[in-house]
């Protein structure tokens, strides 16, 4: 019985650990210009997940520093760059956007990385749509 026990733990741990990664997750944002005749939809992948945090019972004592959690966050991405149709000629119609290609549990680094609680709403279109899919290639 024992064995058993010690075995459902090691099992339960493991597969909690491994649902609980950060990782690439496929996700549709919309892009427009003002100046540009349609919106675009861009498929492509951010890091998503949950990662493992404490909370420490000690803040009062410790520094600001300490206290991070960690977050999903990206580790490796590249940048795209896509045309937004219908945009005037003295408009730039290009629009650049990071994809993710793997993602880590870490602190959030504000150099590239939004780090707020809610994101900006992007799942929405003013004007006519056009789907732009992004092929998955490192």
């Amino acid at each position: 019985m024992t064995a058993i026990f010690v075995m459902s733990i090691l099992f339960g741990f493991i597969c909690g650990q491994t649902m609980s990664f950060c990782v690439p997750t496929e996700y549709t944002m919309h892009v427009e210009r003002w100046e540009c005749a349609y919106c675009l939809a861009i498929n492509t992948t951010i890091c998503a997940g949950y990662c493992m945090t404490r909370d420490i019972n000690g803040k009062l004592f410790l520094p600001k520093y300490a206290l991070s959690q960690n977050v999903c966050a990206y580790r490796d991405f590249v940048y795209r760059t896509v045309e937004i149709p219908g945009c005037p000629r003295h408009v730039a119609p290009y629009y650049s956007y990071p994809v993710a290609v793997s993602c880590r549990c870490g602190k959030c680094n504000t150099d590239y990385s939004d780090c707020i609680q809610e994101a900006i709403k992007t799942d929405y279109c003013t004007k006519p749509q056009k789907s732009y899919a992004v092929g998955f290639s490192v």
